[in-house]
C-alpha cells in the first residue's frame, strides 16, 4: 500500500535470512558504507550473536579512490565493524582508474579484490548486501540490453565466482525495510552520489521506478519475474545437459574440441540447441562468453545449412572457431589471430 511505512527487520526473520551462512565455516560480508550492506553487517552480526555459535564473520570494505573523502568512509565502516564485534579490512583499488566504463571497471575490481581476500583467508564464501529494489533494477537493465532468459533471472541468492560462493541473503529484502532497521538502532550511513547520478544507466532507472511502479511494475513483481526466468532457465539446462550427452561425438576434454553430431543437433529444440553452442563455444573459445546476439546469428547459419545449403562453414566466435564438415558439427579453440598474420 502506497504511504505504508517501511517496518524495521525483526529479529525472528534473522534465521531464515542467514541459515546459508552455515553451510560456510567463515563468510567474509562486503560493506561499503551505504545502507544495504551496513545493515546486512549489522543484522548478520546480531544473528550471530543470538545464535552463540557459527560460522566465522568478517567484514572487507573495497576503497575505489573514484571521490574525495572514500578513505574516510571505509574508516567509519571500521567504526561500526568495531562496535558489532567482527573485524575489518579496507581493500584498496590501486592504479590508473578508466575514463569510460567506470562503474564496470570499479564492480570488476570490486570483486577481484574480495575473491582474493577470501581464498587467502580460507574463507569459501563472501555476503553481499543486494535487496530486492536491486533485482528489479537488475531485470530492467538486462531487459533494455536485450538480455535472454538467463540475464532476465537477475541475480540468485547464492552464486559462486572463482570458487568463491556469493551469497545475497536480502535479496528479497526491501531497500526501505534496511534503511528502517539502521535508523531503529541508530546507526548511520552514507548514500553513494552515483546512485542518483544520471549519467549511469542504473541511476536513470531508480528515477523511472515510481512511475513503473504505479503501472504495475514494482520492485516485488520484477524480483517475482526473475525468480521465474531462473526455474525456467534450470529446467532449460538440464535439458540441455541431456541433449549434450545425446549428441556429443567424443567426450569434452579440456583443452580439446567439442564434436556433435550435426543431425542430432538439427533436431533440437532452437533455445537447447542455442545453450549447447553457446557451452561449446565457451569450453573452446579464449574471448569469454559470446554475445547472445552473435549466438543466434551463429545457430541460423547452422541451421541454414542443415536445410541443404551446399556451402561449409567455417566460422569463429568468441575465440572459438566453428566448423561442419562430414556430419559433424566441431567447435574448437580458433587460431591466434598474430599467427594467421604472420602466416598470411
Amino acid at each position: 500500500m502506497r504511504g505504508a511505512r517501511a517496518e524495521p527487520v525483526g529479529d525472528h526473520e534473522l534465521e531464515g535470512l542467514f541459515a546459508p551462512f552455515l553451510d560456510h565455516p567463515g563468510v567474509l560480508i562486503a560493506v561499503s558504507g551505504g545502507p544495504d550492506s551496513t545493515a546486512l553487517a549489522v543484522l548478520a552480526a546480531r544473528w550471530r550473536k543470538a545464535r552463540g555459535h557459527g560460522p566465522m564473520l568478517g567484514i572487507l570494505t573495497v576503497d575505489h579512490g573514484l571521490r574525495p573523502g572514500s578513505n574516510r568512509e571505509a574508516e567509519a565502516v571500521g567504526a561500526l565493524a568495531d562496535a558489532i564485534g567482527l573485524s575489518h579490512a579496507t581493500l584498496v583499488w590501486r592504479g590508473a582508474k578508466p575514463t569510460t566504463g567506470v562503474q564496470e571497471a570499479a564492480r570488476t575490481a570490486r570483486y577481484r579484490l574480495l575473491i582474493s581476500q577470501a581464498k587467502a583467508r580460507g574463507c569459501g564464501a563472501i555476503a553481499l548486501g543486494h535487496t530486492l529494489d536491486d533485482q528489479a533494477e537488475t531485470v530492467l537493465f538486462r531487459l533494455s540490453r536485450g538480455s535472454g532468459l538467463t540475464g532476465l533471472s537477475a541475480m540468485r541468492p547464492a552464486s559462486r565466482r572463482d570458487g568463491i560462493a556469493l551469497l545475497r541473503p536480502l535479496l528479497g529484502v526491501p531497500k526501505a525495510r534496511l534503511v528502517a532497521t539502521l535508523r531503529a538502532a541508530g546507526v548511520p550511513f552514507v548514500e553513494d552520489p552515483s546512485n542518483v547520478d544520471t549519467r549511469y544507466a542504473r541511476a536513470r532507472l531508480r528515477v523511472l521506478a515510481p512511475l513503473l511502479a504505479e503501472e504495475g511494475l514494482t520492485p516485488a513483481r520484477l524480483a517475482l519475474f526473475a525468480r521465474r526466468m531462473a526455474r525456467a532457465d534450470e529446467a532449460l539446462e538440464r535439458a540441455a545437459d541431456q541433449a549434450g550427452a545425446r549428441t556429443a561425438l567424443g567426450p569434452w576434454q579440456d583443452g580439446g574440441p567439442v564434436r556433435l553430431d550435426l543431425a542430432g543437433f538439427g533436431d533440437l529444440p532452437k533455445e537447447i540447441g542455442l545453450r549447447l553452442l553457446a557451452r561449446a563455444i565457451g569450453h573452446c573459445g579464449r574471448e569469454g562468453p559470446a554475445e547472445l546476439a552473435k549466438l543466434e546469428a551463429m545457430a541460423e547459419q547452422i541451421h541454414a545449412r542443415l536445410k541443404g545449403e551446399p556451402t561449409p562453414l567455417r566460422r569463429t566466435l568468441a575465440g572459438a572457431l566453428v566448423t561442419i564438415r562430414r556430419g559433424e558439427l566441431c567447435v574448437s579453440a580458433a587460431p591466434d589471430r598474430r599467427k594467421r598474420s604472420v602466416s598470411h
